[in-house]
């Protein structure tokens, strides 16, 4: 009995590791964002423009194409739920970004929800804010809606974005249906957007769930290790080396309309898997016809640059 009092003493009394004290700091850095005020005016849209004139140079490599533009709504508040492809080079994303503030100027409000782990960096949280991008919470999302916003959100995650490259014609956002429950509870319409082309970017060899969890990554909000076959054979991402050229094309589908469920249907979860089902099927028609008009990204984007035709089958 004395020992085991001993060693319970102990082990109040050990000190915090070196990882532990890291995941707190990452934890309190990233809660602070969170209890900070969301604000539209938060956005800067000369900085905004400043970097989508250089990141258009750099998507110049994937030759964009962002089809169903028009099928917006003309203003905000709304939804826009997309799959999420490409690892940190995320060329679905900025070719969306770019074809926004092309169609519509950088001053209507665009709101990205993002990996909580970005904004513990420092200085970030303060750029992600000028950027448009805050960390993915669904009462963040809600304050965005609620003051007019656009809002962009990934519900598949880090899970979808290093999904094993033979997955990445499958549209599969893991069962997280926050994003319609958002959608219901704040009564705006949903855009599904849809994105081929940006997987293979990388080749995503496995994502590396199983081993962030026995790793205890999830303390630093990482939910993914994920393993990619780069130059010299398969390597821990992001040192596998520079993106494979490939043709990236995204449609803007058209949307979903369930304000007729009225807001309390967000806590029935009968019609929450509802619509979820039915967001995934609207998603992987549009994801299944991408794929045929454009069957191999990057024989097609490699027939671009030399001249052979945008596109390749």
């Amino acid at each position: 009995m004395w020992l085991k009092c001993t060693m319970g003493a102990a082990s109040d009394l050990r000190q915090p590791s070196l990882l532990d004290r890291l995941a707190g700091l990452v934890h309190d850095r990233v809660d602070d964002v969170i209890d900070a005020p969301v604000d539209v005016g938060a956005r800067d849209p000369e900085l905004i423009a400043s970097v989508l004139e250089r990141v258009d140079l750099a998507l110049k490599w994937f030759d964009p194409e962002v089809q169903g533009m028009e099928r917006l709504p003309d203003e905000g508040p709304f939804l826009i739920a997309a799959n999420h492809s490409g690892g940190l080079f995320m060329p679905d994303f900025w070719a969306f970004q770019s074809a926004w503030a092309r169609e519509r100027g950088p001053d209507p409000p665009l709101f990205s929800l993002g990996f909580d782990l970005v904004f513990s960096l420092p200085g970030m949280a303060d750029v992600g804010r000028r950027l448009g991008s805050v960390p993915a919470r669904p009462e963040t999302g809600a304050e965005l809606l609620r003051q007019g916003a656009a809002v962009l959100v990934y519900p598949g995650g880090d899970e979808d974005d290093y999904r094993p490259w033979t997955e990445r014609h499958r549209i599969d956002l893991h069962g997280h249906t926050g994003f319609v429950r958002l959608a219901l509870r704040s009564g705006v319409p949903v855009v599904p957007l849809v994105s081929h082309g940006s997987h293979d970017a990388l080749i995503v060899v496995f994502r590396g769930d199983e081993l962030a969890r026995a790793l205890h990554l999830d303390r630093f909000r990482i939910h993914v290790l994920p393993v990619v076959l780069g130059p010299v054979g398969p390597l821990l991402f992001p040192v596998a080396g520079p993106p494979l050229p490939t043709k990236v094309v995204s449609r803007v589908c058209e949307p979903f309309d369930w304000t007729g469920f009225g807001p309390e249907a967000a806590d029935d979860p009968e019609v929450v898997r509802h619509c979820y089902e039915e967001m995934l099927g609207r998603m992987q028609t549009n994801l299944d016809e991408l794929v045929e008009e454009v069957p191999h990204p990057v024989r097609a984007r490699l027939a671009g640059m030399f001249g052979l035709g945008r596109r390749s089958r």
